[in-house]
């Protein structure tokens, strides 16, 4: 293959990943039929706008509900909207929380404790939920919720550590929508964007029990030498704020399905790269870590591959961590992963990469427009060194979003509207 063939090939293989998590796809076979009430939708996460709509065409078009009979909101990203004409759409701040994803989650709440005996809830998550239902406990402002969510990310954290913070500091995660809505039914349907898929770590798990405690919360945070806020502090040491856990009244009319999950997006990336004929694989489904650490392990197997009579593509999902040291640094764990590998890859021909998102949004501040992560190969490093770049340099500075706007090597998609995690290949191609 030539370098323009490998590129495109990685990026058919990561765009039939993130096209078999779409709502769309995955959701529709699930819907349940509807009560004699009414159906609530509360969505919330990156594909949560596109939850809704699909939510609410089929409802109209199978069972011809009207407003009367479907109600709901959900919550998603800046520039996840999708368009609805009676489930409302909000757009709020990911991966730090905002006013909006405060008033969204308020919303929320109030509407799931309006639920009767015959309405069903139907609760839409999808990864992202937890900084788009924002609701803090008493005595916590947003300001401090926001500074702690930030910390967090900051320190390297996995993800079920950071939620186990997260759903002791909140009126929404950690099951308390179920007891919001109880006695109601509940029904809950996922798109997993977590490792293991563990309903409890997806969106902070707003409708299952919680098998953390405030113990493990404190814990997270002097583990990962996050420095609490007083007001912080004080929440973790009030009972009160103990989630709900399986013996709760709260969990006798729920339910829980996972629809998809990152497993499903890395089959099709898998089916891709097999019918153009590339020997695939997997070198783990759920992989967490430093991401900079995977990638020195990842370029470690590629180089030591040899004899190939055809190329082969070494995959992985899971969700990689960034401890940022930089101080002025941009990016996320999937372009520290790909500028990781340029510099472990240096010298080494015939190869090229893909590391993103399948939200479309590694890192960032943000804003739609944020990369996906980023695409590489031998010429990658080829245009650093003509603009006198030390890819070294950007990863001590945990800038890889500045290194790719340099070179170019960016992944771009926009918003995808689904969340199944990471997807990461490296194909190493047949020598010349």
């Amino acid at each position: 293959m030539t370098p323009d063939e490998r590129r495109s090939l990685l990026r058919r293989a990561f765009d039939a990943g993130v096209a078999a998590a779409h709502p769309a796809v995955c959701l529709p076979a699930h819907l349940p039929a509807p009560p004699k009430g009414r159906v609530i939708v509360l969505a919330a996460g990156k594909g949560g706008g596109a939850c809704a709509e699909i939510a609410e065409k089929f409802y109209r078009e199978t069972y011809g509900l009207g407003p009367d009979r479907l109600v709901g909101i959900a919550v998603t990203r800046h520039g996840h909207a999708r368009p609805t004409e009676w489930i409302k759409v909000v757009e709020a701040g990911h991966p730090v929380p905002d006013a909006a994803g405060l008033q969204g989650a308020a919303d929320t709440i109030a509407l799931a404790e309006q639920a009767g005996p015959d309405d069903l809830v139907l609760a839409l998550i999808t990864g992202g939920g937890s900084a788009n239902w924002v609701a803090p406990v008493d005595g916590l402002d947003l300001a401090v919720k926001q500074a702690t969510t930030k910390a967090l990310l900051r320190s390297g954290a996995p993800i079920d550590a950071i939620n186990s913070v997260r759903k002791h500091l909140s009126r929404i995660k950690g099951g308390r929508l179920a007891r919001a809505a109880h006695p109601a039914p509940v029904f809950a349907l996922a798109i997993s964007d977590v490792p293991r898929d563990d309903p409890s770590v997806i969106a902070s798990g707003p409708t299952v029990p919680d098998p953390t405690t405030l113990e493990d919360a404190r814990a997270a945070l002097a583990r990962f030498n996050v420095e609490p806020h007083p007001d912080v502090a004080a929440a973790l040491s009030n009972p009160a704020n103990e989630s709900p856990k399986a013996d709760d009244p709260a969990f006798a009319n729920t339910s829980f399905l996972v629809v998809s999950r990152p497993a499903d997006a890395l089959a099709a990336a898998i089916r891709t790269l097999e019918e153009a004929g590339v020997e695939v694989r997997v070198v783990g489904a759920d992989i967490e870590g430093e991401a900079r650490e995977v990638a020195a392990e990842h370029a470690a197997i590629a180089r030591g591959l040899s004899g190939l009579t055809k190329p082969v593509a070494l995959i992985s999902g899971g969700e990689l961590t960034v401890t940022i040291k930089g101080r002025n640094g941009r990016g996320g764990p999937n372009q520290e992963y790909a500028l990781s590998l340029v510099n472990e890859l240096g010298g080494v021909a015939n190869w090229a990469a893909l590391a993103g998102d399948t939200d479309g949004a590694d890192g960032g501040g943000g804003s739609p427009e944020d990369p996906a992560g980023a695409v590489v190969d031998p010429a990658t490093l080829e245009r650093a060194t003509a603009k006198g770049l030390d890819p070294a340099h950007f990863l001590a500075e945990n800038d890889s979003t500045g290194f790719f706007e340099a070179t170019g090597d960016g992944l771009y998609t926009g918003p995808t509207c689904t969340n199944v995690n990471d997807l990461r290949i490296v194909l190493v191609d047949i020598p010349d």
